[in-house]
């Protein structure tokens, strides 16, 4: 019997760079609660932004955002990573330094931008919808630095993916996050680590867990459980990291339900 399901978000629910939730999902995620299911999102999005997307079931849901680095279940905090400063200045000069590179610096609450067009804080806010507090240096980032992201507005590519782990991989994890985006965070930060806390939180054994991602930071998340789904569309890196493959989580979701939560009938 499944008892714990965690899904990414971009990629995976979000799909064709939407930036809501499809409203099939949320009576979809009541009915596992009635079954006594868990639902987590797992995402590199920043937490206050998660809330509000799941707004109808927010209360109901568990959480891990920033990639793994935060993890908060019914307003607690299970753990909050953080960044070593020093290493968090270099990434930071070192984006504002390359052309049309912009940054994010996630905090708990919020994530610190310098932006360097309007077109990117409007996309933050607008778009994206993100929580954010404008600063002119690192100085006045004075929270705890749990994630820091590069944005490259042409896409990322392959020479750039080469480009930021040949500058910062020996100081950070440095994995791509959706189709516009890099994400540097702390060795040992990951998904995976999420779903340990919600596991040892609850009871739950690695196989009664289903999890689906689309993305390389997805990956320890879904070798972490025994009934993992990769997406149809994902990189076949991410793919062999899964047991299985899925068009869309809804799909899934409802034969689960189907089956009241006996994963054998579903794959």
């Amino acid at each position: 019997m499944i008892k714990m399901i965690a899904s990414d978000l971009d990629g995976t629910l979000l799909l064709n760079k939407a930036q809501s939730l499809p409203e099939e999902i949320f009576p979809l995620i009541r009915k596992l609660k009635e079954m006594g299911i868990l639902f987590v999102a797992a995402s590199g999005r920043q937490y206050p932004n998660m809330k509000r997307m799941f707004a109808p079931v927010a209360s109901e849901i568990a959480y891990i955002s920033e990639n793994g680095a935060l993890a908060v279940d019914q307003e607690e905090v299970l753990y909050q990573d953080s960044f070593d400063r020093k290493v968090a200045a270099e990434i930071i000069e070192a984006i504002i330094g390359k052309k049309d590179a912009e940054f994010t610096c996630s905090a708990k609450d919020y994530h610190y931008l310098m932006p360097k067009t309007e077109r990117f804080r409007e996309h933050m806010l607008y778009e994206v919808k993100n929580d954010c507090r404008f600063v002119k240096s690192l100085d006045e980032m004075t929270d705890p630095i749990m994630k820091l992201a590069v944005y490259e507005p042409a896409g990322i590519t392959d020479e750039s993916v080469k480009y930021w782990r040949g500058r910062f991989s020996q100081y950070c994890t440095v994995v791509t996050s959706g189709n516009d985006w890099i994400d540097f965070i702390p060795f040992g930060t990951n998904k995976a680590k999420g779903i340990r806390e919600y596991q040892k939180r609850y009871g739950i054994l690695p196989e009664e867990c289903m999890v689906f991602g689309d993305e390389y930071n997805d990956i320890e998340m879904l070798k972490s459980v025994k009934y993992s789904f990769a997406m149809e569309h994902a990189k076949d890196g991410v793919k062999a990291a899964a047991s299985y493959t899925a068009v869309r989580v809804e799909g899934v979701l409802r034969k689960l339900i189907q089956a009241e939560g006996k994963i054998e009938e579903v794959i």
